[in-house]
């Protein structure tokens, strides 16, 4: 059975609805109607014990609804959850032993709190041994560098090192399960890569399964193989990154660098190549598009360098920003 399992899930608000005219704020506040919005909408997916999995989609898309869901903060209109074989806004208490939470814009830090007490708290908190402490301690310190602000109060450090700190505190007792909700939103190039390390080892060695949501399109396509892509709480896309690739964005592109001396530099019509479209050129670079389906690269190398004096190639793939953004523009809803 997966580590988590989500069937046909819906989670709706109601709001009063607001009434018009003179008193209407009056009305309102005793009104009955009211207007529903559908945060999740009958949505279903699994993920498997050690998996990383990236949940992704704009802003109210359902992403944080459902991290709730998954940690019992929320009760389901309708469905059916399970984390680690238990129903988690049934059974809190043992849900928060199974899973570590990290939300990128709260903390669960004692702000006035040196970072060292706040760790040793949460130590007892989650009844963590000695052994465990100090091993985990000591292993996290040097993969995130902390040792420098460790004894520096929570309320001083920068968003990056808090980040870091929030971290290590929500796997200091070795959860099954970690919720990231935006880690490396705000951070610094330095920070950000410090972070997808952690994440990277903690997946790879402890085999921490991990649900990722975040709007840093680099951090999914650094760390996940699969993605779940959401909007309007639905479903849009569950699979690999690259089938997502393949399938709304099949095009590559080929960058080409011409010698300074070849005789097309001087003609007014563009370079060409037999199975691929010429994009643009710019001085020595000139960019032509192809479909991998139905052009092989080395034949359309081997044609290129057989019509001109080539210094260098380069291909370049669709990064997932532009996938999505693709997937967006088309209106795509379906797997």
């Amino acid at each position: 059975m997966s580590i988590i399992q989500v069937d046909s899930v819906t989670k709706d608000f109601h709001t009063p609805k607001q009434q018009t005219g003179f008193l209407g704020g009056l009305r309102t506040l005793f009104t009955r109607e009211y207007l529903v919005k559908h945060a999740v909408a009958d949505i279903s997916f699994a993920v498997e014990e050690g998996e990383l999995l990236g949940y992704i989609g704009p802003n109210g898309a359902g992403k944080s609804t459902t991290i709730k869901l998954l940690t019992g903060i929320l009760v389901p209109t309708s469905g059916h959850v399970t984390v680690a074989g238990l129903v988690p806004w049934r059974q809190r208490e043992q849900n928060a032993l199974n899973i570590g939470v990290v939300f990128g814009q709260r903390s669960q830090l004692w702000w006035d709190l040196p970072l060292l007490d706040s760790f040793k708290l949460i130590a007892k908190m989650y009844r963590v041994g000695d052994q465990t402490y100090r091993r985990n301690l000591d292993r996290f310190t040097a993969l995130l560098d902390l040792e420098t602000f460790m004894h520096t109060p929570v309320r001083q450090l920068s968003l990056g090192q808090r980040m870091r700190g929030d971290l290590v505190a929500a796997m200091l007792y070795e959860p099954r399960i970690l919720f990231l909700d935006e880690p490396t939103i705000g951070l610094d190039v330095l920070a950000q890569e410090r972070i997808r390390r952690f994440i990277e080892e903690i997946n790879r060695e402890q085999r921490t399964t991990i649900l990722l949501t975040t709007h840093d399109l680099s951090d999914v396509e650094r760390l996940c193989r699969r993605i779940l892509l959401i909007n309007h709480g639905k479903v849009l896309y569950d699979g690999p990154v690259e089938t997502l690739k393949r399938r709304y964005a099949p095009y590559r592109v080929l960058v080409v660098h011409l010698a300074p001396d070849e005789p097309a530099l001087a003609q007014e019509r563009p370079v060409v190549a037999d199975g691929a479209e010429f994009i643009r050129r710019e001085d020595v670079k000139v960019w032509f598009q192809f479909d991998p389906a139905k052009v092989a690269l080395p034949a359309l190398i081997a044609d290129i360098t057989a019509r001109y004096a080539v210094t260098d190639l380069s291909i370049v793939e669709p990064d997932l920003e532009q996938v999505i953004r693709q997937m967006y523009e088309s209106r795509e809803v379906a797997p």
